[in-house]
């Protein structure tokens, strides 16, 4: 059998229908809501406001925030890994941190830069790294979350492994919500572009809030989170 081909799809859907007493449905229709409650969260709310959402609910989990410009970018991100133990650092392999000016940083550093040449020597060291550092490329404002699309560069081990993340946020990626990026991963399928093999969103530091009356900090995942708003605009 060929990787990636489906036998036998009709007579299996066929036969599911038959034995739910129903016509097989040829084409599916996206209805039309009457209410949509969820394009009104935020609606025509600025930038600037967007920004303090996001800001307000990331410092509600936990998760330290730093705002700054691309000018002074380099020199805020100096600051938190100073905060934070400095240690090794590891940075996803992002055409951006040349973009904002941070190769210098990264090099003064002496960060590992995810290379997918290396396979497993990533994870390696990045289980061992103090911080992990990526560029988010959305934000939601209504639950301090950032959107991160993984591909073989922007590994998700970068956001996962290290004891603090560090999430630089252009200001220009903040939106409402989970809503507005689900339309944007939409519509780039419908126009044909490759989908990211997978797509995290992270809300500040892990805890055990989902699973026990008692929060603790870090339980599967970094300890600290950090989000570092960059104004673009």
């Amino acid at each position: 059998m060929a990787v990636g081909t489906i036998h036998n799809k009709d007579a299996f859907i066929n036969k599911i229908s038959s034995k739910l007493g129903r016509d097989r449905n040829e084409s599916v229709i996206l209805p039309k809501w009457e209410h949509r409650p969820q394009f009104e969260v935020l609606k025509g709310a600025s930038s600037d406001e967007l920004a303090a959402a996001f800001k307000n609910n990331s410092l509600e989990k936990s998760t330290y925030v730093v705002e700054t410009d691309a000018k002074n970018l380099a020199s805020a991100l100096e600051k938190v890994i100073e905060k934070y133990g400095g240690g090794q650092l590891v940075a996803s392999n992002d055409q951006r941190f040349t973009e904002y000016g941070l190769d210098e940083l990264l090099k003064q550093t002496k960060a590992h830069v995810w290379n997918p040449v290396l396979g497993e020597e990533n994870i390696a060291v990045t289980k061992k790294a103090n911080i992990g550092m990526f560029f988010s490329d959305a934000a939601l404002a209504e639950s301090g979350t950032v959107v991160q699309f993984n591909d073989k560069d922007i590994a998700r081990s970068i956001s996962l492994l290290p004891m603090a993340y560090v999430s630089i946020i252009p200001k220009s990626t903040i939106v409402p919500r989970m809503t507005q990026v689900a339309q944007a991963i939409h519509k780039s399928v419908e126009e044909g572009n490759n989908l990211a093999t997978c797509i995290n969103f992270i809300s500040g530091p892990s805890n055990s809030a989902d699973i026990e009356m008692n929060i603790v900090i870090g339980v599967h995942g970094p300890v600290e989170a950090v989000h570092v708003i960059v104004n673009d605009m």
